[in-house]
């Protein structure tokens, strides 16, 4: 069964950056017309920009973008799902998806806050579904049958990316592929420095180290090699490649990695309480 078998209609409450990209994605996708897209937000200047960005439909209310289609996906603050899901309890229809994109967000806890039955699914998508190749990490309920199941994950391949993982592993996912896009933009910021300071202009610096990321992780999806042989083929016994490779591991790069990605989750952990 099709996605738009399924899924005719999808509604945004909270129109941030996340849910913009997410709004962007599936614009450029032709999967879901503009007009059958709404969003709320809290002000007329957030409403305005996405209108004007994206054509879909806005309002400043909540329940009427909860009680109007078929996907609802709450794009709001962790701290802000009970109030808005008190808001709209009453009109949202039994057959309406619920989608949540929030770190630490249960879907006990939304089914709790909802007090009935209701159809939850919890993602974790990143910012990169802005130019459709993002990765969101999904898992879903009882109550969502598999036709449903599988119209989501078609509706959201159209953002990148999609893996299917239990609820139990979700907050391991914001560390590495919700929150790990800013370290990568940190990694390619620095590389472009360098290229500046080794007498690169700064838009061609941007442009190398961009693609050379994007290369990189291209050939880690296609070729089925393992990171650590394709590093080796880069390189050459006693060439420049090893001895930036050994610079690197001197000033501990994976193990810092490492650390600020047991942040990410530490944090995830505080959000819950």
């Amino acid at each position: 069964m099709g996605v738009t078998e399924v899924i005719e209609s999808v509604g945004f409450i909270g129109c941030g950056k996340m849910a913009q990209a997410m709004i962007a994605g599936l614009v450029h996708s032709n999967q879901i017309h503009p007009s059958r897209i709404i969003g709320s937000a809290r002000t007329q200047e957030t409403l305005d920009e996405v209108k004007e960005a994206y054509n879909i439909e806005t309002t400043f209310r909540n329940t009427t973008v909860a009680e109007s289609v078929d996907c609802l996906i709450l794009s709001v603050h962790p701290g802000g799902h009970e109030d808005v899901i008190q808001e709209i309890r009453t009109v949202i229809r039994p057959e309406t998806i619920v989608i949540t994109v929030a770190a630490g967000i249960t879907m006990s806890q939304v089914e709790a806050y909802f007090n009935k039955a209701v159809k939850v699914v919890r993602t974790m998508p990143n910012t990169p579904t802005l130019v459709g190749e993002g990765m969101t990490a999904v898992s879903v309920n009882e109550q969502v049958t598999e036709d449903e199941k599988e119209a989501v994950i078609s509706l959201l391949s159209h953002l990148g990316k999609v893996e299917v993982i239990p609820e139990t592993q979700m907050d391991a996912i914001p560390a590495i592929s919700g929150s790990s896009p800013a370290y990568v933009y940190m990694m390619i910021e620095a590389m472009a420095d360098g290229g500046v300071r080794d007498g690169l202009s700064r838009d061609q610096a941007y442009r190398l180290a961009a693609q050379a990321v994007l290369g990189a992780a291209k050939m880690v999806l296609e070729s089925g090699m393992h990171p650590g042989e394709l590093k080796d083929k880069v390189c050459s016994p006693g060439g420049s490649t090893i001895a930036a490779v050994s610079t690197l591991e001197e000033e501990q790069f994976r193990g810092t990695i490492l650390k600020a990605m047991a942040s990410c989750t530490n944090r995830i952990q505080e959000l819950k309480k």
